[in-house]
């Protein structure tokens, strides 16, 4: 009895002792912030992943940014900008006396180089700059962007993570004509309030403040984001105080956790849209009215309501409520069952018989069983949907070689204009991972979605935003699913968090700190 009474105090201390080291972990100048998403690489111009991004953002800078909290934009390593009176010259003015993270003077020719480097490549982050034909010093702090025409939103692109200036020291890594891709893939070359001072795969990537910084130095000493796939475990460190803040929890583990005692869950509006891709150019799927009829089969209220719980409305076309554009009148897909096998036979095949595949990853923790809501409604019209998981990384590699027939996916803006999901979604030479990742080609759509970039005139431009949705809802080349509210949890002595509807997966680190 003795010996039990000595290992059930022992046990206690233990626990105690465990406890205490836990809630220590996160010290007062860290910030440990927890992701279920693994980056790939830390090269801006490689990258359109959400999950990269979050720690890339802050190891650069912009020629303009968004003013903390909101749409509108700054002077970021601009001081000002002139815009020619027919739209077709961009003239940044660049301050001075700033280096980057490796010493490299900022100037103009940086500027020139960031971009020459970025075309060069030709990756998917070069489709945000399509609109520019060349890029010109002008003299040591001043740069031209000649345009190919005029682009409506074409400064606010400048303040994506696309538009981050990358060092011209990173040439001195170049392996083999690479623009030195290899080393910048594992490192930062910027001129941010933060630089990548660790990177261990499958664990974490750890910024450091930049101590050098021009502008205001971060709050912060380091941010470490740790790779933690599992929703639950990550819900279990932020409840330990091992996590200071973390997103991608499923909405029942955030609604379990609001009222916890050191607890804050945040909770916004988003443009942030979640849809299946339907690859146009698979077989059984190349018949619109398939795609028709899948849209149909979906029960849209069980996913919202059961699933989501009511923090999401369902999409009405790919133009997301709150941007200048959108239509509410434009055609919203409702579960009919008896409409999609009338569709069915109308293609060829009465009572379905074939069979599909889905993609998911874990990394949204929603996406396995909307998936599981589609196959039981596919089910009904006979059609047979086999749900395949995959690594983030894996599905990312499938959607830009168009190797599946049906994927979720989600989708924020860049910047704030429907441009963002109109000429990314449709356009036909998007195809992949640059944004038209069902692999959609409609000749009539190119043309709209090309002047719908270019028109001036507000009335015009917004009836070419209409004709694009109601096209698009035709066509049916996604499912338009949902609009999600933002949710990110997080212990209460984080401060200094500002939410940004534009920089959805990009916390405002500078900003932020720790105080217990």
């Amino acid at each position: 009895m003795l010996r039990r009474s000595l290992l059930v105090m022992l046990s206690v201390a233990l626990v105690a002792a465990f406890s205490l080291t836990v809630l220590a972990s996160s010290e007062d100048g860290v910030l440990v912030f927890g992701a279920t998403g693994e980056l790939r690489t830390l090269d801006p111009h490689v990258s359109v992943d959400n999950n990269a991004w979050r720690a890339i953002y802050y190891c650069y800078d912009r020629l303009v940014e968004f003013k903390l909290g909101t749409t509108e934009l700054v002077p970021g390593l601009a001081t000002s900008w002139d815009i020619a009176d027919d739209g077709l010259t961009y003239t940044f003015h660049l301050r001075e006396g700033i280096k980057f993270i490796d010493g490299t003077p900022f100037n103009a020719e940086a500027v020139k180089f960031n971009f020459d480097r970025l075309f060069a490549m030709g990756l998917a982050p070069a489709g945000t700059f399509g609109f520019v034909d060349k890029v010109e010093v002008v003299d040591d702090y001043a740069v031209n962007f000649v345009l190919k025409e005029a682009f409506i939103p074409g400064i606010s692109s400048f303040a994506t993570d696309q538009g981050c200036i990358v060092s011209p020291g990173v040439m001195e890594h170049d392996v083999a004509g690479d623009w030195g891709q290899d080393w910048l893939a594992e490192h930062s070359a910027g001129t941010g309030p933060f630089f990548v001072d660790e990177w261990t795969h499958g664990v974490r990537v750890v910024l450091a403040r930049n101590d050098s910084y021009w502008g205001e130095p971060a709050k912060l000493e380091k941010v470490s984001i740790r790779y933690i796939p599992e929703a639950a475990d990550l819900r279990m460190l932020l409840e330990t105080g091992e996590v200071d803040i973390g997103e991608k929890l499923t909405v029942d583990q955030i609604e379990a956790m609001k009222g916890t005692s050191g607890i804050t869950v945040f909770e916004a509006p988003s443009f942030c849209c979640h849809y299946v891709y339907m690859n146009c150019q698979r077989p059984y799927l190349n018949d619109v009215r398939v795609r028709q009829a899948i849209s149909y089969a979906v029960n849209y209220d069980g996913i919202i309501n059961d699933l989501w719980r009511g923090t999401a409305t369902q999409m009405r076309g790919p133009i997301p409520v709150g941007l200048v554009g959108h239509d509410e009148n434009v055609f919203q897909y409702q579960q009919d069952l008896e409409k999609a096998r009338e569709l069915l036979a109308d293609a060829g095949y009465p009572g379905g018989g074939f069979t599909l595949k889905i993609m998911h990853a874990p990394v949204i923790p929603e996406w396995r069983p909307m998936a599981l809501v589609i196959q039981e409604g596919l089910a009904e019209i006979g059609i047979k949907l086999e749900i395949e998981s995959y690594a983030w990384a894996t599905l990312r590699d499938k959607l830009n070689t168009g190797d599946f027939d049906m994927s979720h996916g989600y989708w924020t803006p860049d910047y704030a204009d429907a441009d963002m999901f109109t000429w990314y979604w449709f356009y036909s030479q998007n195809w992949g991972l640059a944004g038209n990742r069902s692999w959609y080609k409609n000749v009539v759509m190119d043309k709209l979605v090309t002047q719908s970039r270019i028109e001036v005139d507000p009335d015009k431009r917004l009836a070419l935003f209409q004709g694009i949705q109601w096209i698009s809802v035709g066509d049916a080349a996604y499912l338009y699913l949902l609009q999600a509210n933002y949710q990110i949890v997080m212990r209460d002595w984080v401060k200094g968090y500002v939410y940004n509807p534009m920089l959805l997966n990009m916390p405002n680190f500078p900003g932020m700190y720790i105080e217990k």
